[in-house]
């Protein structure tokens, strides 16, 4: 290993401590501070719980199902570590930490630590807290140690690689391989390829709407006609469920492992807990870890030799669930023909020793590097897809970010390597919303798809899909919610609900009505947009989906409404600034995208000045004026 390659490992491992005391510091000080009322009231905390279930699931880990009144946001995600509590004033051992497998709506799946179910259960009082989680940055502190003392085995050489000091092999393949591949374009068959040929390492660069998931999964199933098992993984849960049902949709034999934000049936019945639990081996299995958990309690209540006599029998009935638990889980996961979990799953005691020829990361530009070198460190060779010209991981230590704790791997390799392949074909848009993006982001090298590039909204024309409607002069000023620190801008919002009226009046009665998204940067305005939309009947029948930037990465609609929010003297533009994120922003719109903001504002940055001057050329520049009466 090289000096460089040393001194940026280490400088990698003191980011992965910022990040870590910064996210500790905010939880303690900010979330632990508060009083129970007030943590239920932010999202951090449930409470009054009922508890509808517990079990034992895989490895005779202990869970609960829990379930609340009400269906108010929350900060509680599938993987979050959480604490169960009792406020039950003589419980003993009031608490046990936890990690959540799933939530949904009102319903919340626990896995605990321990080897059994807390006494206070069924007696009331019970509530979730939201823990810090130090297991994430434990791993990927492992992960970059490993890449420190590798030395000639196949981790060192796939870091010698990705890190740049040696090349990237590839052997060719020819077109004939991948002709079969019919529902491809020719730039999906051509990265096809570049996954098939690498010996190393492939770069997929896939951005908005050109199919980069689709062509992946394509990809992976070449790949198992060769080899044994794939490794898949994703920064996020919601990826890794996607993925997992696009693979399935496939006929691919896929394995879910970790925890999952979705829990509808075709999720579930991919995961490997629900696939243990169908296998006829497990009544078996579970009839002895009952068993050995009622001698547990049983020893609990005797006292000298017979308390250490039950205690040991214990151990042995729970010690041959565990061998037979052991077998099913191989037999599963040699079964399949891809196991699917998160980056940081990538690391669960689940997967043993298991190494795999190939690893595919998708979303990689969402990813942190350390996170990324997880499911790496068990692989011949790897695949890093994504779009570095959408939003980059979240970094909440100011100092990690300045670091560079917010570079991905995926870039660092683009700039390393540079051979990647481009999808050039997007299936989203129409000519006129992708064109800004594609010529700012991608040198003018997307096209869109056939029967895309001229699409519009019925009685709409090609050069009204793109709307920038200026505020500018109105008064429509930004401001700042004085608790949660947030912008927002109540002028934009009654402008929006008057191109909305505008927008459902003029799509003829024969024509369903477009699904139709609300974004905005600022969580505040996003609350306020909700509030006000539901406060006019009129638009009760339209379908408006309402969401930060952030939260609908990944997610587009046939008309899209951007509120900028920011309006001042200053010409200050906050996050308007994060060019990624405005990049999302504008690629969500199929046929429709409608950007309201103020042009005095915004007009000095090089970005939005060039946004301007495209929706002018294009004719598609109006004044919030037309909209006031």
């Amino acid at each position: 290993m090289t000096d460089q390659q040393r001194a940026e490992l280490t400088q990698l491992r003191s980011l992965i401590d910022l990040e870590r005391q910064e996210e500790r510091r905010l939880h303690l000080e900010i979330i632990q501070a508060m009083p129970l009322v007030q943590r239920v009231e932010k999202g951090y905390c449930w409470y009054n719980l009922q508890v509808t279930k517990s079990d034992y699931g895989l490895a005779g880990r202990p869970f609960v199902v829990v379930t609340r009144e009400g269906e108010e946001a929350h900060q509680f995600r599938a993987g979050t570590s959480v604490n169960l509590f009792t406020t039950q004033p003589d419980a003993r051992s009031p608490q046990r930490a936890g990690v959540i497998q799933y939530v949904k709506k009102d319903r919340m799946k626990i896995i605990l630590g321990g080897e059994d179910h807390p006494t206070w259960l069924q007696r009331g009082g019970i509530g979730v807290d939201l823990m810090f989680d130090e297991r994430t940055y434990v791993e990927m502190d492992k992960a970059i140690q490993r890449l420190e003392t590798a030395r000639g085995d196949r981790t060192a050489e796939l870091r010698d690689v990705i890190m740049g000091v040696r090349p990237a092999e590839h052997q060719p393949v020819a077109e004939e391989a991948v002709a079969h591949l019919t529902e491809l374009n020719d730039s999906q068959r051509e990265a096809v390829r570049e996954i098939m040929g690498a010996s190393h390492l492939s770069l997929i660069h896939g951005p908005p709407g050109t199919g980069k998931t689709t062509t992946l999964v394509a990809a992976v199933g070449e790949l198992v006609k060769t080899e044994s098992t794939i490794l898949f993984c994703a920064p996020s849960n919601s990826a890794a469920d996607l993925v997992t049902l696009r693979m399935a949709e496939r006929g691919i034999r896929v394995v879910r492992t970790g925890n999952i934000s979705r829990v509808e049936e075709d999720v579930m019945s991919h995961t490997l807990e629900v696939q243990v639990a169908r296998h006829p081996d497990t009544k078996q299995v579970k009839k002895l870890r009952k068993e050995a958990a009622e001698l547990r309690k049983k020893a609990g209540r005797l006292r000298g030799r017979e308390k250490g006599m039950t205690y040991g029998e214990a151990g042995r009935l729970n010690s041959w669930a565990t061998q037979l638990e052991d077998h099913l889980l191989s037999h599963l996961l040699d079964a399949a023909d891809v196991i699917v979990c998160t980056l940081v799953g990538a690391a669960s005691s689940i997967l043993g020793d298991r190494t795999f020829k190939t690893c595919i990361i998708d979303e990689a530009a969402q990813a942190l590097e350390p996170a990324s070198w997880i499911p790496i460190s068990r692989s011949n060779r790897v695949v890093l897809a994504g779009d570095p010209y959408q939003l980059p991981p979240t970094v909440k230590s100011k100092d990690a970010e300045r670091g560079g704790f917010g570079t991905t791997l995926l870039e660092k390799a683009l700039e390393r390597h540079g051979r990647n392949a481009l999808l050039e074909v997007q299936y989203r848009m129409n000519e006129r919303i992708m064109g800004f993006s594609n010529d700012y982001f991608y040198g003018g090298r997307l096209r869109a798809g056939p029967g895309i590039a001229h699409r519009t909204l019925p009685g709409v024309s090609l050069s009204d899909s793109v709307v920038f409607v200026d505020t500018a002069g109105t008064g429509f000023e930004e401001k700042l919610h004085p608790q949660f620190k947030s912008r927002y801008n109540d002028g934009e919002l009654d402008l929006l609900v008057e191109h909305l009226l505008l927008l459902q009046g003029s799509i003829p009665p024969e024509y369903p009505l477009p699904r139709i998204a609300v974004i905005s940067p600022y969580r505040e305005q996003v609350v306020r947009a909700e509030e006000r939309i539901e406060e006019v009947p009129a638009l009760a029948k339209l379908d408006i989906t309402i969401n930060t930037i952030d939260g609908f990465q990944g997610r587009e609609r046939e008309v899209v409404y951007l509120s900028l929010v920011r309006s001042n003297v200053r010409s200050e533009i906050g996050f308007l600034s994060d060019y990624r994120r405005m990049n999302v922003a504008l690629t969500r719109a199929k046929v429709q995208l409608v950007v309201i903001g103020d042009s005095a504002t915004i007009g000095n940055d090089p970005f939005f000045a060039g946004f301007l001057e495209y929706v002018e050329r294009a004719g598609a520049y109006q004044t919030a004026w037309e909209y006031m009466v």
